[in-house]
């Protein structure tokens, strides 16, 4: 594939987040610092959509589902946090975000059978 327009610079709140499909696939551009990043749509934990849930606040991105975050100026987690954030290549030509998609980006999400979903717990 090839670098893509996903949206102006100005379409984005700072240290906001902003779903946009590109060719059918979801990606999520974050807004912080002065600067942009281009990630899959979920949180690599449990599969939690980030446009709802995550809050961006300087160079921390924070999923509010299990309190995971990320320094989005270095791409480390933080904390507890134990996977880091898959990220597209993102570029800024004049006010274009462009985002290079050559293909989906998906995390490995742990599927154990024995591991009781957190939100069942609150169910019995």
């Amino acid at each position: 594939m090839t670098w893509k327009r996903v949206c102006s610079t100005s379409d984005i709140a700072a240290n906001s987040l902003k779903l946009f499909d590109v060719d059918g696939i979801s990606i999520l551009i974050v807004s912080h610092s002065g600067d942009f990043k281009a990630i899959p749509p979920l949180c690599p934990h449990m599969e939690e959509p980030l446009a709802s849930s995550g809050i961006c606040d300087g160079t921390v991105l924070t999923c509010t589902k299990h309190l995971w975050q990320w320094d989005l100026a270095t791409n480390e987690p933080r904390a507890e946090t134990e996977k880091p954030l898959l990220m597209y290549d993102l570029k800024i030509e004049g006010e274009d975000v462009q985002v290079f998609v050559e293909h989906e980006l998906e995390y490995d999400f742990d599927e154990d059978e024995d591991d009781e979903d957190d939100d069942s717990f609150w169910d019995d």
